[in-house]
Protein backbone atom coordinates (compact mmCIF):
# COMPACT_ATOMS: atom_id res chain seq x y z
CA UNK A 1 0.00 0.00 0.00
CA UNK A 2 1.28 3.37 -1.39
CA UNK A 3 2.01 6.11 1.77
CA UNK A 4 -0.85 8.89 -0.06
CA UNK A 5 -3.51 5.28 0.37
CA UNK A 6 -2.38 5.18 3.66
CA UNK A 7 -2.94 8.67 4.34
CA UNK A 8 -6.32 8.53 2.93
CA UNK A 9 -7.26 5.90 4.82
CA UNK A 10 -5.86 7.62 8.49
CA UNK A 11 -8.14 10.22 7.59
CA UNK A 12 -11.19 8.54 6.48
CA UNK A 13 -10.94 6.39 10.21
CA UNK A 14 -10.78 9.36 11.89
CA UNK A 15 -13.86 11.00 10.77
CA UNK A 16 -15.72 7.89 11.98
CA UNK A 17 -16.80 10.24 14.97
CA UNK A 18 -19.87 11.51 12.67
CA UNK A 19 -20.87 7.45 12.77
CA UNK A 20 -24.92 7.49 14.21
CA UNK A 21 -23.71 5.14 16.79
CA UNK A 22 -21.46 7.83 18.58
CA UNK A 23 -23.41 10.80 20.70
CA UNK A 24 -23.07 14.45 19.04
CA UNK A 25 -20.57 15.24 22.06
CA UNK A 26 -17.95 12.44 21.04
CA UNK A 27 -18.83 13.58 17.27
CA UNK A 28 -18.24 16.59 18.26
CA UNK A 29 -14.51 15.64 19.82
CA UNK A 30 -13.57 12.99 17.18
CA UNK A 31 -14.05 15.67 14.85
CA UNK A 32 -12.08 18.63 16.22
CA UNK A 33 -9.53 15.93 16.68
CA UNK A 34 -9.29 14.83 13.46
CA UNK A 35 -8.77 18.44 12.53
CA UNK A 36 -6.06 18.92 15.32
CA UNK A 37 -4.34 16.05 13.24
CA UNK A 38 -4.61 17.25 10.27
CA UNK A 39 -3.38 20.94 10.76
CA UNK A 40 -0.40 19.26 12.68
CA UNK A 41 0.75 17.39 9.99
CA UNK A 42 0.15 20.37 7.99
CA UNK A 43 2.33 22.84 10.34
CA UNK A 44 5.10 20.09 10.69
CA UNK A 45 5.98 20.28 6.74
CA UNK A 46 5.74 23.62 6.28
CA UNK A 47 1.64 25.84 5.81
CA UNK A 48 2.87 27.13 2.59
CA UNK A 49 4.97 25.11 0.99
CA UNK A 50 2.56 22.33 1.77
CA UNK A 51 -0.15 24.96 -0.04
CA UNK A 52 2.58 25.38 -3.05
CA UNK A 53 3.48 21.84 -3.43
CA UNK A 54 -0.65 21.01 -3.31
CA UNK A 55 -1.03 23.33 -6.25
CA UNK A 56 1.99 22.67 -8.08
CA UNK A 57 0.87 18.70 -8.07
CA UNK A 58 -2.42 19.61 -9.35
CA UNK A 59 -0.88 21.45 -12.34
CA UNK A 60 1.12 19.09 -13.24
CA UNK A 61 -1.41 16.05 -12.76
CA UNK A 62 -3.72 18.39 -15.04
CA UNK A 63 -0.99 18.01 -17.84
CA UNK A 64 -0.68 14.41 -17.87
CA UNK A 65 -4.34 14.08 -18.23
CA UNK A 66 -4.65 16.46 -20.85
CA UNK A 67 -1.58 15.29 -22.97
CA UNK A 68 -1.66 11.67 -22.56
CA UNK A 69 -3.82 10.94 -25.59
CA UNK A 70 -2.27 13.15 -27.50
CA UNK A 71 1.23 13.13 -27.24
CA UNK A 72 1.61 9.25 -27.36
CA UNK A 73 2.29 7.35 -30.63
CA UNK A 74 3.99 8.24 -33.62
CA UNK A 75 3.38 11.30 -36.26
CA UNK A 76 3.46 15.09 -36.28
CA UNK A 77 0.63 16.00 -34.45
CA UNK A 78 1.76 13.72 -31.81
CA UNK A 79 5.39 14.98 -31.81
CA UNK A 80 4.14 19.02 -31.78
CA UNK A 81 2.07 17.85 -28.54
CA UNK A 82 4.53 16.42 -27.37
CA UNK A 83 6.82 19.43 -27.35
CA UNK A 84 4.02 21.36 -26.19
CA UNK A 85 4.08 18.90 -22.83
CA UNK A 86 7.41 19.13 -21.92
CA UNK A 87 7.87 22.58 -22.46
CA UNK A 88 4.49 23.40 -20.30
CA UNK A 89 6.11 20.96 -18.00
CA UNK A 90 9.68 22.24 -17.77
CA UNK A 91 8.06 25.87 -17.37
CA UNK A 92 6.39 24.34 -14.55
CA UNK A 93 8.88 22.91 -12.82
CA UNK A 94 11.70 25.79 -13.40
CA UNK A 95 9.67 28.46 -11.38
CA UNK A 96 9.15 25.89 -8.75
CA UNK A 97 11.77 27.13 -6.01
CA UNK A 98 14.54 24.60 -5.16
CA UNK A 99 13.46 24.00 -1.00
CA UNK A 100 10.07 23.34 -2.52
CA UNK A 101 8.75 20.29 -0.41
CA UNK A 102 9.19 17.45 -2.92
CA UNK A 103 10.35 19.34 -5.36
CA UNK A 104 12.60 16.37 -6.58
CA UNK A 105 9.39 14.86 -7.30
CA UNK A 106 8.73 17.40 -9.93
CA UNK A 107 12.45 16.59 -11.63
CA UNK A 108 11.45 13.06 -11.48
CA UNK A 109 8.77 13.40 -13.43
CA UNK A 110 9.73 16.06 -16.20
CA UNK A 111 12.85 13.12 -16.35
CA UNK A 112 10.01 10.44 -16.61
CA UNK A 113 8.70 12.17 -19.95
CA UNK A 114 12.00 13.61 -21.57
CA UNK A 115 12.20 11.05 -24.42
CA UNK A 116 11.45 11.83 -28.30
CA UNK A 117 8.62 9.33 -28.02
CA UNK A 118 6.06 8.88 -24.86
CA UNK A 119 3.67 5.67 -24.15
CA UNK A 120 0.99 5.45 -21.85
CA UNK A 121 3.53 3.97 -19.44
CA UNK A 122 6.08 6.97 -19.18
CA UNK A 123 2.90 9.00 -18.28
CA UNK A 124 2.39 6.08 -15.30
CA UNK A 125 6.08 6.83 -14.57
CA UNK A 126 5.37 10.32 -14.36
CA UNK A 127 2.62 9.86 -12.19
CA UNK A 128 4.54 7.42 -9.60
CA UNK A 129 6.90 10.11 -9.45
CA UNK A 130 4.73 12.47 -8.40
CA UNK A 131 3.48 10.04 -5.70
CA UNK A 132 5.70 12.41 -2.85
CA UNK A 133 3.99 15.51 -3.65
CA UNK A 134 0.43 14.00 -4.04
CA UNK A 135 0.86 13.62 -0.36
CA UNK A 136 0.73 17.17 0.39
CA UNK A 137 -2.64 17.35 -0.90
CA UNK A 138 -3.99 14.58 0.46
CA UNK A 139 -3.07 16.73 3.69
CA UNK A 140 -5.07 19.66 2.13
CA UNK A 141 -7.71 17.43 1.38
CA UNK A 142 -7.75 15.37 4.81
CA UNK A 143 -8.05 19.24 6.13
CA UNK A 144 -10.71 20.33 4.12
CA UNK A 145 -13.07 16.98 5.01
CA UNK A 146 -12.04 17.48 8.59
CA UNK A 147 -13.32 20.88 8.80
CA UNK A 148 -16.80 20.06 6.56
CA UNK A 149 -16.96 16.92 8.97
CA UNK A 150 -16.81 19.75 12.07
CA UNK A 151 -18.91 21.72 10.89
CA UNK A 152 -21.61 18.77 10.61
CA UNK A 153 -20.78 18.14 14.20
CA UNK A 154 -21.57 21.46 15.78
CA UNK A 155 -24.49 21.39 14.04
CA UNK A 156 -25.59 18.08 15.26
CA UNK A 157 -24.10 19.30 19.14
CA UNK A 158 -26.34 22.40 18.39
CA UNK A 159 -29.56 20.13 17.47
CA UNK A 160 -28.91 18.15 20.31
CA UNK A 161 -28.56 21.38 22.65
CA UNK A 162 -31.92 22.18 21.31
CA UNK A 163 -33.71 19.02 21.99
CA UNK A 164 -31.91 18.52 25.53
CA UNK A 165 -33.52 21.98 26.52
CA UNK A 166 -36.94 20.14 25.58
CA UNK A 167 -36.23 17.28 27.84
CA UNK A 168 -34.72 18.98 30.73
CA UNK A 169 -38.11 21.30 30.62
CA UNK A 170 -40.08 18.16 30.64
CA UNK A 171 -38.14 16.50 33.37
CA UNK A 172 -38.74 19.83 35.58
CA UNK A 173 -42.83 19.70 34.95
CA UNK A 174 -42.92 16.43 35.76
CA UNK A 175 -41.09 17.17 39.21
CA UNK A 176 -43.42 20.51 39.60
CA UNK A 177 -46.38 18.47 39.29
CA UNK A 178 -45.19 15.59 41.96
CA UNK A 179 -45.55 18.24 44.34
CA UNK A 180 -49.03 18.09 44.17
CA UNK A 181 -51.46 15.90 46.23
CA UNK A 182 -51.99 13.04 44.35
CA UNK A 183 -54.13 11.60 46.46
CA UNK A 184 -56.42 14.26 47.19
CA UNK A 185 -60.78 13.36 46.07
CA UNK A 186 -60.64 14.67 42.92
CA UNK A 187 -63.74 13.25 42.13
CA UNK A 188 -65.45 16.06 44.53
CA UNK A 189 -64.77 18.13 41.59
CA UNK A 190 -65.65 15.22 38.77
CA UNK A 191 -68.78 14.29 39.45
CA UNK A 192 -70.72 17.77 39.72
CA UNK A 193 -68.69 18.44 36.64
CA UNK A 194 -69.79 15.13 34.74
CA UNK A 195 -73.28 15.86 35.86
CA UNK A 196 -73.28 19.09 33.83
CA UNK A 197 -71.75 17.86 30.80
CA UNK A 198 -73.95 15.11 30.52
CA UNK A 199 -77.03 17.19 31.00
CA UNK A 200 -76.49 20.13 28.89
CA UNK A 201 -75.60 17.73 25.90
CA UNK A 202 -78.84 15.52 26.07
CA UNK A 203 -80.26 19.24 26.65
CA UNK A 204 -78.96 21.21 23.54
CA UNK A 205 -79.50 18.33 21.14
CA UNK A 206 -83.02 18.16 22.10
CA UNK A 207 -82.68 22.08 21.32
CA UNK A 208 -81.42 21.28 17.70
CA UNK A 209 -84.33 19.23 17.39
CA UNK A 210 -87.14 21.79 18.59
CA UNK A 211 -85.75 25.35 18.14
CA UNK A 212 -85.54 27.08 14.58
CA UNK A 213 -82.74 27.77 12.75
CA UNK A 214 -83.12 31.54 12.95
CA UNK A 215 -82.96 31.49 17.05
CA UNK A 216 -80.13 28.94 16.98
CA UNK A 217 -78.62 31.81 14.98
CA UNK A 218 -79.47 34.39 17.23
CA UNK A 219 -77.77 32.34 20.43
CA UNK A 220 -75.09 31.75 18.65
CA UNK A 221 -74.56 35.90 17.38
CA UNK A 222 -74.98 36.24 21.29
CA UNK A 223 -71.91 34.50 22.15
CA UNK A 224 -69.10 36.89 20.55
CA UNK A 225 -70.11 39.40 23.60
CA UNK A 226 -69.19 36.02 25.96
CA UNK A 227 -65.57 35.19 25.64
CA UNK A 228 -66.11 31.74 27.55
CA UNK A 229 -68.66 30.74 24.97
CA UNK A 230 -66.94 29.71 21.95
CA UNK A 231 -69.14 29.08 19.22
CA UNK A 232 -67.78 30.40 15.72
CA UNK A 233 -70.30 33.04 14.31
CA UNK A 234 -72.72 31.65 10.92
CA UNK A 235 -71.36 32.29 7.50
CA UNK A 236 -72.43 35.90 5.91
CA UNK A 237 -74.48 34.15 3.10
CA UNK A 238 -76.03 31.41 5.38
CA UNK A 239 -76.68 34.39 8.44
CA UNK A 240 -78.72 36.67 5.72
CA UNK A 241 -80.31 33.96 4.18
CA UNK A 242 -81.72 32.17 7.57
CA UNK A 243 -82.35 35.80 9.06
CA UNK A 244 -84.57 37.28 6.33
CA UNK A 245 -85.87 33.87 4.34
CA UNK A 246 -88.96 31.49 5.35
CA UNK A 247 -86.51 28.54 5.24
CA UNK A 248 -84.98 29.84 8.67
CA UNK A 249 -88.22 29.06 10.44
CA UNK A 250 -87.20 24.79 10.04
CA UNK A 251 -84.86 23.54 12.36
CA UNK A 252 -80.82 23.26 11.40
CA UNK A 253 -81.52 19.17 11.22
CA UNK A 254 -84.55 19.62 8.78
CA UNK A 255 -82.45 22.32 6.58
CA UNK A 256 -79.98 19.74 5.99
CA UNK A 257 -82.26 17.13 5.41
CA UNK A 258 -83.89 19.19 2.80
CA UNK A 259 -80.51 20.23 0.85
CA UNK A 260 -80.35 16.61 0.36
CA UNK A 261 -83.81 16.26 -2.03
CA UNK A 262 -84.11 17.02 -5.11
CA UNK A 263 -85.17 20.03 -6.64
CA UNK A 264 -88.60 18.88 -7.36
CA UNK A 265 -89.34 17.93 -4.14
CA UNK A 266 -88.04 20.75 -2.58
CA UNK A 267 -89.98 23.14 -4.34
CA UNK A 268 -92.74 22.02 -1.60
CA UNK A 269 -91.18 22.88 1.27
CA UNK A 270 -89.29 26.71 0.15
CA UNK A 271 -89.58 29.04 -2.08
CA UNK A 272 -86.72 28.63 -3.86
CA UNK A 273 -84.91 25.41 -3.68
CA UNK A 274 -82.05 26.51 -5.84
CA UNK A 275 -81.01 29.25 -3.36
CA UNK A 276 -81.40 26.65 -0.24
CA UNK A 277 -79.25 24.47 -2.05
CA UNK A 278 -76.27 26.79 -2.98
CA UNK A 279 -76.45 28.10 0.43
CA UNK A 280 -77.43 25.30 3.14
CA UNK A 281 -75.91 22.61 1.51
CA UNK A 282 -72.09 23.99 0.88
CA UNK A 283 -72.47 24.53 4.63
CA UNK A 284 -73.04 21.31 5.64
CA UNK A 285 -70.00 20.68 7.59
CA UNK A 286 -70.62 24.41 9.77
CA UNK A 287 -74.35 23.42 10.51
CA UNK A 288 -73.35 19.75 11.73
CA UNK A 289 -70.65 21.13 13.64
CA UNK A 290 -73.33 23.45 16.25
CA UNK A 291 -73.40 21.33 19.18
CA UNK A 292 -72.96 21.69 22.62
CA UNK A 293 -69.28 21.50 23.05
CA UNK A 294 -69.13 25.28 23.86
CA UNK A 295 -70.95 24.94 26.80
CA UNK A 296 -69.67 22.19 28.56
CA UNK A 297 -66.74 22.61 31.17
CA UNK A 298 -63.07 20.51 30.44
CA UNK A 299 -61.48 18.39 32.05
CA UNK A 300 -59.46 19.16 34.51
CA UNK A 301 -61.26 22.09 35.80
CA UNK A 302 -59.71 25.69 35.18
CA UNK A 303 -58.36 27.59 38.11
CA UNK A 304 -61.00 28.95 40.54
CA UNK A 305 -61.55 32.33 38.58
CA UNK A 306 -61.92 31.20 35.63
CA UNK A 307 -64.08 28.23 36.25
CA UNK A 308 -66.47 30.72 38.32
CA UNK A 309 -66.11 33.38 34.91
CA UNK A 310 -67.16 30.92 32.43
CA UNK A 311 -70.03 29.32 34.83
CA UNK A 312 -71.35 32.47 34.99
CA UNK A 313 -71.22 33.37 31.16
CA UNK A 314 -73.17 29.41 30.27
CA UNK A 315 -75.34 30.70 33.03
CA UNK A 316 -77.80 32.48 30.08
CA UNK A 317 -77.45 30.21 27.23
CA UNK A 318 -78.46 27.11 29.64
CA UNK A 319 -81.33 28.86 30.33
CA UNK A 320 -82.43 29.50 26.80
CA UNK A 321 -81.44 25.85 25.50
CA UNK A 322 -82.17 23.28 29.27
CA UNK A 323 -84.48 23.28 31.80
CA UNK A 324 -83.97 24.16 35.67
CA UNK A 325 -82.45 21.05 36.34
CA UNK A 326 -79.10 21.61 33.76
CA UNK A 327 -79.35 25.22 35.54
CA UNK A 328 -79.22 24.13 38.69
CA UNK A 329 -76.14 21.48 37.61
CA UNK A 330 -74.30 24.28 36.66
CA UNK A 331 -74.90 26.32 39.70
CA UNK A 332 -73.37 23.18 41.40
CA UNK A 333 -70.17 24.01 39.07
CA UNK A 334 -70.15 27.19 40.16
CA UNK A 335 -69.96 26.58 43.52
CA UNK A 336 -66.80 24.12 43.39
CA UNK A 337 -64.89 26.93 43.04
CA UNK A 338 -65.59 28.69 46.43
CA UNK A 339 -64.96 25.32 47.90
CA UNK A 340 -61.57 26.23 50.25
CA UNK A 341 -60.29 22.99 48.90
CA UNK A 342 -60.77 24.00 45.44
CA UNK A 343 -56.67 24.64 44.63
CA UNK A 344 -55.62 21.73 46.21
CA UNK A 345 -57.80 19.72 43.95
CA UNK A 346 -57.94 21.22 40.93
CA UNK A 347 -53.81 20.88 40.98
CA UNK A 348 -54.02 17.15 41.91
CA UNK A 349 -56.58 16.86 39.20
CA UNK A 350 -54.64 18.62 36.43
CA UNK A 351 -51.22 16.88 37.59
CA UNK A 352 -53.25 13.08 37.77
CA UNK A 353 -54.25 13.84 33.97
CA UNK A 354 -51.26 15.09 32.72
CA UNK A 355 -48.93 11.94 34.38
CA UNK A 356 -49.02 8.95 32.64
CA UNK A 357 -48.98 5.66 34.97
CA UNK A 358 -44.90 4.78 34.12
CA UNK A 359 -44.34 8.58 34.84
CA UNK A 360 -46.07 8.40 38.39
CA UNK A 361 -43.71 5.12 38.77
CA UNK A 362 -40.63 7.01 37.78
CA UNK A 363 -41.14 9.90 40.11
CA UNK A 364 -41.98 7.83 42.94
CA UNK A 365 -38.34 5.50 42.09
CA UNK A 366 -36.28 8.48 41.76
CA UNK A 367 -35.76 8.41 37.89
CA UNK A 368 -36.90 11.76 36.69
CA UNK A 369 -34.35 13.24 39.25
CA UNK A 370 -31.52 11.18 38.03
CA UNK A 371 -32.68 11.69 34.20
CA UNK A 372 -32.70 15.44 35.11
CA UNK A 373 -29.56 15.46 36.29
CA UNK A 374 -27.81 13.56 33.50
CA UNK A 375 -29.03 15.80 31.34
CA UNK A 376 -28.33 18.67 32.58
CA UNK A 377 -24.71 17.37 32.80
CA UNK A 378 -24.98 16.17 28.73
CA UNK A 379 -26.19 20.01 28.53
CA UNK A 380 -22.79 21.72 30.27
CA UNK A 381 -20.56 19.53 28.40
CA UNK A 382 -22.12 20.35 24.95
CA UNK A 383 -21.86 23.56 25.76
CA UNK A 384 -18.72 23.82 26.70
CA UNK A 385 -17.71 21.67 23.51
CA UNK A 386 -19.56 24.44 21.45
CA UNK A 387 -17.46 27.27 22.93
CA UNK A 388 -14.25 26.17 22.40
CA UNK A 389 -13.82 28.20 18.99
CA UNK A 390 -9.51 27.53 19.07
CA UNK A 391 -9.65 25.69 15.68
CA UNK A 392 -12.84 27.36 14.33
Amino acid sequence: MSDRAHLTDVGSDSGAGTDETHSPLESLEAARKRLETAERRIEDRGDGSVEETANAYRDATKLLEEYVDRATGTGRETFQAYVELEGRFDTLVTNLPDDLVEYEAFEDALDAIDKRRLSESDFDRAREALEPAARCADLLDERDAAREELADARTAASKRLRTLADEIAERERLLELANADLDAPVERLREPIEIYDEAIRDAFDAYRLEASAREVFDLLERSRWYPFVNYGLPPPDLMTYVRTNSAGEYTIPELLEYAEYSRSKLSHYVDSADELKRVVATQQTYLDGIGPEPLTIDWPPEPAGALRTRAREYRPFVDRVADEDTVAALREVRLLATDPEYDRLQTAAQTLDRLTHAERERLTDGRVEAELEELRTDRERLEVALGDNHLE
